[in-house]
C-alpha cells in the first residue's frame, strides 16, 4: 500500500508539470519502456526517445548478483518517431529480470519497477503455470488542440494504474488503442503525433514497463471511423502501428495485416484483423469480405494445428452478436460494427470454428464502449463464449434497444473497465477466471470457466 501510494504521488507531480516527460526523464525518454513479446529464449523491450539516441537495455536475474547482461544498441534515428525495439536474447526460461534503459549510455531513472520475464518451460515437465492476462480496448487521451469541441471524450486515466497494480503477466489490446482524429488521417506527421501522444500518457507508463504487450487494431487506430480496406492511408498506419506495437509474427494473413498469434502458458491467442481486408459497410455484395478468405483459412489451419488447452480468438469488433442495427433517437437508425453486418462472412467464421474441431475456443472483442459476457449454445458441441471488454478511457455507455439473445444481462458494465483473465489449476482441471476491474479499483463481476466445459 505504501509503495503504491508513493508511485501515485510521484505521478501526480509528473502529470501536473508543464512538461512532465522532460522533467521526469531529463529530456531523453519520451515514452516507455514498454515490454513487447516474451518467449523462452528472448524478450523484447520498446522505447521512444525525445530525439535521436542509441538505446540499450541492461538486465540481470531478479535478486541475483550475477553478471549484468546487455542488449545490442539500437539507433532510434533508423526508426519511426525515434522508437526502438531491443531484444534481450540471453534470458533463461522461467526467470524474471530487473532491467534499466540506457539512452546514449546514460541510465534513465524511473519512479516505478522495471521487470520482465521469460516464459516458463513447463511442457512435458509439470502442470502449466498460473498466469494472468489483462484485456482492454478503447484508450482515448484528450488532446484539446485536435479534439472536437466540447467536453473531452477521454477520462478515468487512472484505469491504467489500476491495471498496473494488478500485475498481469501480459496485456492484450483489442483495438482502438489510440484514437486518430480528422487532423491525423491524411499524413504520416498526424498519425505519428497521435500514436506518440497516446503512448506518452503518464498513467500508462508503469503498466508499459512491467507487463508484456500484444495488440491488434480496430477502426480508430487504423484510420477514420468505420474505416475499411479502401482507406487511403492504411499502408502508413500499418507501418506506424507495428513501430509502436512490435510483434514476433504480425502479417500472417499477408503484408500489412495485423493478423498474429502468440502462446502464453497453455493458451494460444489468435489476433485477427477486421480492417485490412474488410469491404465497405455499404457494399451490396452479400458475400462481401470482413476477414477475407486468406485470413479465415489461416485461422482454420491455426486452430486445427494448435495444441493449446485454451484457444483465444481476439478481434476488434463483436463476433457473436446477431444485431447490427438498432433504433436511436427520433427514429434514427444506429448501425453497429458487429460481424453480423456481414452475414455470409459471419456464417463462414462460425463454420471455420466448427470445422476446425478445436476445443477450448474463447472469443474476445472490444469496440462497444461497454463490457459484456455472451454465451451461444451450439448443437452437438460446447457453447461459444465471448467477452467484450470496453472501454478503458473512451466514453462509455450501456447498449440501447439491443436484442442480443446471447448476452448475459448482469455482465453488462457501462463504465470504464478492463478484464483480467487468470489461468490456474492442475492440467487435469484448468480454470479460467474472468475478473472485470473498474476504474476505481473495484470489481464489477467475476466468472469461471473450466477447460472441461470447452470440449
Amino acid at each position: 500500500m505504501i509503495r503504491s501510494l508513493r508511485y501515485f504521488l510521484v505521478w501526480v507531480v509528473l502529470a501536473t508539470a508543464p512538461n512532465w516527460p522532460a522533467l521526469a526523464q531529463k529530456g531523453l525518454l519520451k515514452s516507455g519502456p514498454m515490454l513487447a513479446w516474451s518467449d523462452f529464449r528472448e524478450c523484447a523491450i520498446w522505447v521512444q526517445a525525445q530525439k535521436p539516441a542509441k538505446v540499450q537495455v541492461r538486465y540481470r536475474i531478479k535478486g541475483s548478483d550475477g553478471p549484468e547482461l546487455r542488449t545490442a544498441e539500437v539507433a532510434t534515428a533508423d526508426h519511426l518517431a525515434h522508437t526502438a525495439t531491443v531484444v534481450a536474447d540471453q534470458v533463461q526460461p522461467g526467470k524474471r529480470y530487473t532491467y534499466d534503459v540506457y539512452l546514449n549510455s546514460k541510465k534513465i531513472t524511473l519512479p516505478y519497477p522495471t521487470e520482465f520475464q521469460a516464459q516458463e518451460l513447463w511442457q512435458f515437465r509439470k502442470d502449466a503455470p498460473a498466469f494472468t492476462m489483462a484485456v482492454g480496448s478503447c484508450l482515448y487521451v484528450n488532446d484539446s488542440i485536435y479534439d472536437r469541441p466540447g467536453k473531452g471524450y477521454g477520462s478515468d486515466y487512472q484505469m491504467m494504474e489500476v491495471l498496473a497494480q494488478a500485475k498481469p503477466d501480459a496485456m492484450l489490446w483489442l483495438g482502438d488503442n489510440t484514437y486518430t482524429r480528422e487532423a491525423d488521417w491524411n499524413t504520416r506527421t498526424g498519425i505519428l503525433h497521435r500514436y506518440s501522444h497516446t503512448r506518452s500518457l503518464p498513467q500508462l507508463q508503469p503498466l508499459l514497463a512491467s507487463t508484456h504487450h500484444y495488440a491488434t487494431w480496430d477502426d480508430h487506430d487504423y484510420g477514420p471511423n468505420d474505416a475499411d480496406r479502401s482507406y487511403w492511408g492504411k499502408a502508413m498506419t500499418s507501418e506506424i502501428f507495428s513501430a509502436f506495437f512490435p510483434s514476433m509474427n504480425t502479417g500472417l494473413a499477408g503484408p500489412g495485416s495485423k493478423t498474429s498469434t502468440f502462446m502464453w502458458g497453455d493458451a494460444q491467442v489468435f489476433l485477427l484483423d477486421d480492417r485490412w481486408f474488410r469491404a465497405p459497410n455499404d457494399d451490396k455484395d452479400p458475400n462481401r469480405d470482413y476477414f477475407g478468405q486468406v485470413q479465415l483459412q489461416w485461422l482454420k489451419d491455426a486452430l486445427t494445428g494448435s495444441r493449446a488447452r485454451f484457444k483465444i480468438i481476439a478481434n476488434g469488433g463483436q463476433l457473436l452478436n446477431p444485431v447490427f442495427e438498432i433504433a436511436g433517437d427520433n427514429g434514427r437508425k444506429i448501425e453497429l460494427e458487429t460481424l453480423a453486418r456481414y452475414p455470409a462472412e459471419r456464417e463462414r467464421f462460425l463454420k471455420v470454428l466448427q470445422e476446425s474441431g478445436a476445443s477450448g475456443i474463447i472469443l474476445l472483442s472490444g469496440d462497444r464502449h461497454h463490457t459484456s459476457f455472451q454465451k451461444m449454445d451450439r448443437p452437438g458441441t460446447y457453447p461459444l463464449y465471448e467477452l467484450t471488454a470496453s472501454s478503458l478511457t473512451a466514453g462509455s455507455h450501456a447498449p440501447r434497444n439491443e436484442p442480443n439473445p446471447y448476452v448475459i444481462p448482469e455482465t453488462v458494465v457501462a463504465t470504464h473497465n478492463a478484464a483480467l483473465l487468470s489461468f490456474s489449476g492442475p492440467n487435469s482441471d484448468r480454470v479460467l477466471k474472468i475478473t472485470i476491474l473498474k476504474a476505481d479499483g473495484g470489481i464489477a463481476w467475476t466468472r469461471e470457466l473450466r477447460a472441461a466445459e470447452l470440449k
